[in-house]
């Protein structure tokens, strides 16, 4: 599954996941709306939740990712031609958002929507990169597999409830 990024380029380069991972190859990045190609998009205000049954226009077109900054990633933002998908409720590893809700790094929402779709050894080539990466898998085992096991976007709504209730 091709893997795309369209960068804003508004972080810290040195804490930028998506550049990381250009460095050794396992996304591309793109610097304009035009060059991004409209696969499935991840896009927090989107109104579908992300579920299995995206996955084969993800294959077909790609999965894309807005690396920017979280004071900026406001809906306006998010104006790729695709398929918006939100990611249902998911902790973060990373060392700036540790244990927050929701509050995911451009790699770590690249991988659980990989982990979504059937795709975990891609996820973790992707997280292998970062010395917190398989804190992600760990720390999100449970409901990304659960999320996994899915039909469609309605029942990992539902199951996303369960874990927003605690």
């Amino acid at each position: 599954m091709d893997v795309h990024v369209r960068y804003e380029g508004d972080d810290d380069p040195e804490k930028c996941t998506a550049r990381k991972l250009a460095r050794f190859d396992l996304v591309s990045l793109h610097r304009s709306d035009r060059a991004t190609p409209p696969g499935v998009v991840l896009n927090p205000h989107a109104e579908r939740a992300l579920s299995p049954a995206d996955a084969a226009i993800a294959r077909e077109n790609g999965l894309v990712a807005l690396d920017c900054s979280w004071e900026s990633a406001g809906e306006k933002r998010f104006s790729l031609d695709g398929d918006h998908r939100a990611l249902p409720y998911l902790v973060a590893a990373n060392p700036v958002n540790f244990g927050r809700p929701m509050q995911l790094t451009t790699v770590e929402a690249l991988a659980a929507a990989l982990v979504i779709f059937g795709e975990k050894p891609h996820a973790e080539r992707l997280l292998a990169k970062f010395t917190w990466g398989e804190t992600f898998l760990e720390l999100n085992e449970e409901p990304l597999d659960r999320y996994a096991a899915c039909a469609d976007s309605a029942e990992v709504v539902e199951i996303q409830g369960e874990y927003l209730d605690r």
